[in-house]
Formats: structure tokens, sequence, C-alpha cells
């Protein structure tokens, strides 16, 4: 959970909103083998209806794993407007540099558009999109 916080908090900016541990039926729900369950929610003040980030934390679950080389169907990407360079620098200067890519798309005007992908600690595909430039 400390480093999910820190790459999600530390490295991107969120905001910690919530912070509760929870006692409840999660082996039916989630096959967790605990009825323990801690939620941390992280997102923008300023922007509420910009959505959150749940981190769930369930007592005895094993290690996220390396997501694979190349895609699966259907896999799950989280994209957020970031100032490229930054975000991946501040990232970086943390300890996060795992699966990074890099590309630039054209946008109107004869303008281009930053983006890249990195891995989160819990296996999340992270997409940065920059303004255009």
């Amino acid at each position: 959970m400390e480093r999910s916080l820190q790459f999600w908090r530390d490295g991107l900016g969120f905001a910690q909103l919530f912070d509760h541990t929870f006692t409840g039926d999660w082996p039916e729900l989630f096959g967790a083998s605990g009825n323990q369950l801690r939620s941390v929610f992280l997102g923008d003040p300023q922007q509420p209806d910009s959505g959150i980030v749940e981190l769930v934390q369930l007592a005895g679950a094993a290690q996220a794993q390396q997501p694979p080389p190349t895609p699966r169907h259907g896999f799950f990407l989280l994209s957020l407007q970031r100032e490229v360079d930054a975000a991946l620098s501040t990232l970086a200067a943390l300890g996060f540099t795992d699966g990074v890519r890099r590309i630039t798309m054209p946008a109107p005007a004869g303008k281009t558009v930053p983006m890249a992908v990195i891995t989160a600690p819990d296996g999340v595909l992270v997409e940065l999109i920059g303004p255009a430039e």
C-alpha cells in the first residue's frame, strides 16, 4: 500500500481523500483470505467530479504480478492528463520507471501531443497525456 500511495500521491499529485479499514465478508465478495479491507481514496479535492483512484489492501493478498510485455484483450488502462516530462521525472526520482514507453501523436495546427505509459506498483498501466505543443 505504501509504495502505491507514493506512486499516486507523491508521484502523480493525487490528494489522499479517505483512508479507512472495513470489516466485512471480503472472502465472499473478493475471494480474500480475511475479513479486513483497507480502502484509500485518492483524487483532486479542487475537482471532485474528475474521479478517484481507490487503492484496496486485503490482508493476506498475493503480490501484484508483472504485466505481460504485450497488451492482453481487455487490458485495464487509466488515463491522466499531465505534463508528461514533469510527471515522468517526478516518478523516476521516486524510483518508478517500470514499463515506461513514450510517443507523440499529431494534433491540429501542426502541434503534437506527448503521451507515455508507465506501470504502477500494482501492475495497472497508467497513460499520461500531455497538452498539445
